[in-house]
């Protein structure tokens, strides 16, 4: 293996080598032909293996799987409609949200000019109802004693 690391030189060992022993070749004398009647199966079957050896069991059909019905063909035209039909229902179904928007879309934005008209009507209200309240920087002028005063000037 690894030389050890000492100043004298290893040791010898002794090696030994293993060969493979061939096994002799085996005689393989054919299988007897056993005579089965037409149409008849033996109730236990046997089997001479090559080597010589006999394996005995009950014969069992294999077991056919049950045959695969036909699938037809679904032709592309038929995919195509169909995934038209989808698309055309995704497309329905935008818009009816889209609808629904504009109908909410609408309903705010009346209610915001409803809003606008009541806060503009009560002021322009409150600016009216306070000026007959009290007297504003302007001068007031009363017409009828203005004419009387005028007339009794003339008189």
């Amino acid at each position: 293996m690894y030389p050890d690391h000492t100043p004298h030189p290893p040791a010898q060992r002794a090696v030994e080598v293993h060969h493979p022993t061939p096994y002799p070749p085996v005689t393989v004398s054919p299988a007897p032909v056993v005579p089965v009647q037409p149409g008849t199966v033996p109730a236990v079957a046997s089997i001479v293996l090559p080597d010589g050896r006999v394996v005995t069991g009950y014969a069992i059909n294999p077991t056919q799987p049950e045959p695969i019905a036909a699938k037809p063909a679904v032709s592309r035209t038929a995919v195509n409609v169909a995934l038209g039909g989808v698309g055309f229902l995704a497309v329905c179904g935008g818009l009816i949200l889209l609808t629904s928007f504009i109908a909410a879309l609408t309903a705010f934005i009346t209610q915001l000019i409803i809003l606008a008209a009541v806060i503009f009507g009560g002021w322009i209200a409150v600016q009216l109802f306070s000026a007959s309240g009290h007297q504003g920087p302007g001068t007031t002028v009363n017409i009828r004693k203005a004419v009387i005063k005028r007339s009794n000037f003339r008189g």
